[in-house]
This record gives C-alpha cells, structure tokens and sequence, in this order.
C-alpha cells in the first residue's frame, strides 16, 4: 500500500461474514462520532458491506465535521452525512431513529487538566445518547484501560476480571459503561460494550509510533514492555458484526489480536526492515496493560490481518514517508495521566 486512497480500501473491505451478518440485521446502521480516527473507514466498511448483500440500508455518519473536506468524502462513498453536536440538546434530539447505533464519541487526550470536559464526554453524553435510543440496539466503543495491569508472565484481562480503572480517562470510561448500563436496564435495551486496545492504522498506532522511532535513531523506552495491537479493519468488521449480539444487561467484548507483543521485538523487527538499531531504555516492567479477547476469536474468528503482515505494511509506509495523522497513542503512559 502506497497511497491513503489504497490503505483506506483495504480497510473498508468487508469479509463474506460481515456481509451475511449486516444481511440478517434489521434497520440502518447509524455512527455518532464518525469523524475520529476509526470512524471513516468503519462508515465506508459498513457501506461496501451493505452494497454487497442483498438488505438494502442507509448507513448514517454524524459528527461535527471539524476536519475540511471529511464530510464531502463519505457522501461521495454513500454515507448520508449528519452534522451535529451531541451535547446541543437540539442536534441530539433531531437525529432520526435508527435502529442500529455504533457509539464512538469520547475524549482521551487532554483529559489532565479538562477533566470535567472529559467526564461531560465520555460519562454523561453516553446516558443521553443510550435513553435517546433506548429502541435501538447499541454497539459502544469502551476502552482496555478500564482493567488493571496484568502481569506480563501470567494471566491477562477477560471480561469477568474486576476492573480498576487508573486515571481520570480511564474512570470516565467506566462511568460510560456504568451509566450505559443503567439505561439498558431501564429501557431493555440490547447494548454491547467493546473494550478496545490498541487499534493499527499505517497513519497512526503502536506500531507507526516504534517505526518512526526506529527510523530516525530515537529511544524506545522498554518500561511498557509488551502491547495487544489489532489491524484497524478488524477491530471495524468486529464492531460491525457486534450489532447481533447486543443484549440487555450489556455484553462486555474485549477487542484486540491474540499476541501479547515485545515491544523489544517489535523494534528489532522494525529494525531488521530498516537496516538499523533500534536504541533502548529502560527495562520492562513485569506488569503490562494487556487484554486476553478469546472471547470475540470465538464469536468472529480471528482477525484476518497478522502482526507481521501489519509490521510489513507499516515499515514500508514509513520507509516511503507515508502520511502520519500525528495522534500519539502514548501507550507507554502507566500513570493514567492523558
């Protein structure tokens, strides 16, 4: 892959399964906070998949369109375009009832600092969308860093370990799941919650970060020593394909790859690709935030892209100077503090 125009029909390339399960789910397929940096490619993979089937649905995509020219780009792809504020009492009111919701509106970065912006987003917001559309099933993009670290030599995070979240984001994260809950409950409303941790793009991710560290000679620091990476794709068909397994009380999904991943051995691979020497410091800890997602294998299979196949395609991006979208993931952070 070279260009954007070729990464993004990669990603929003629907498998035969996404397609039969969108086939079997009633109603159109609405996205709130389309404009990060999943939601594009999620709306245009949700599109392809419906135009591949044989029920035809509308595929909505609403956000505020801050960023020039993204509106104009799903409209051109099918996707019927909504702008709105979701805290304008207004602009959530007026949406139309759909029902199929994926939830991806949030705040991370900046959170120290702002957090009451942040509790606004990520903790009262979802309460208002999910009684909004109490007669809708809803998908809700959550987060890994609900959990507690896992010892790297030992078990790591399923949906029944109790989770401890640290830091203002990652409680205001789990506020979100909570108060989605409650709605669920009060309104029978099928809900499934995805914890998600750390999805790859060529542009942005775990993996972009450490090969652009490894290519012009910076130090890696070891002290986050391993990371679950899942291709951005993926992580999209799986949200997609959640829709049928929505339930009340909510089901709790941890989304990522299978490998607990060195970043030790990232950077060495990153390096072989490069012709260089990655450059260390610090060590490892023996803890890691780190989810175990057996539980989605199960449901959809394992993802279809591999680690290696995401190192290649990201090394060679960098090599050829690739566009970075220069969202840092900050992975390494263990303090909470985002």
């Amino acid at each position: 892959m070279e260009t954007i125009e070729q990464l993004e029909t990669v990603m929003s390339s629907p498998t035969q399964a996404l397609i039969e399960d969108l086939e079997q789910l009633e109603g159109d397929i609405m996205i709130l906070g389309v404009g990060g940096k999943m939601g594009p490619t999620l709306a245009k993979l949700a599109k392809r998949a419906v135009e591949k089937g044989k029920a035809s649905k509308t595929v909505y995509g609403v956000s505020r369109f801050s960023s020039a020219g993204l509106r104009e780009e799903l409209e051109a792809n099918g996707i019927k375009t909504i702008s709105a504020d979701f805290l304008n009492e207004s602009d959530l009111a007026n949406l139309p009832d759909v029902k199929n919701v994926i939830y991806m509106a949030g705040t991370k970065f900046g959170t120290t600092g702002n957090e009451a912006f942040t509790w606004a987003m990520n903790t009262y917001l979802p309460g208002r969308v999910a009684d909004r559309f109490k007669n809708s099933r809803m998908v809700i993009f959550s987060t890994g860093n609900v959990y507690p670290f896992s010892e790297v030599m030992k078990t790591y995070a399923d949906e029944q370990t109790p989770v401890n979240p640290l830091g203002e984001y990652a409680q205001s994260c789990l506020g979100r799941e909570r108060i989605a809950t409650y709605f669920s409950l009060q309104n029978q409303t099928p809900i499934l919650i995805i914890r998600l941790n750390y999805a790859i793009d060529l542009r942005y991710g775990v993996l972009h970060e450490i090969a652009k560290q490894v290519k012009s000679g910076l130090p890696i620091d070891l002290t986050m020593g391993h990371v679950n990476v899942i291709w951005q794709g993926d992580a999209n068909s799986y949200a997609l394909r959640s829709l049928r397994h929505c339930q009340s009380p909510p089901q709790i999904l941890n989304v990522t790859g299978p490998e607990t991943v060195s970043i030790r051995w990232i950077a060495e691979v990153f390096g072989e690709e490069f012709g260089t020497s990655p450059v260390f410091i610090n060590e490892e800890k023996p803890t890691a935030l780190l989810a175990n997602a057996s539980q989605s294998h199960k449901l959809f299979g394992y993802p279809n892209v591999t680690l290696r196949e995401m190192i290649s395609w990201t090394a060679k991006w960098i090599d050829s100077e690739g566009e970075s979208l220069d969202k840092p993931t900050h992975f390494q952070e263990r303090k909470g503090a985002f």
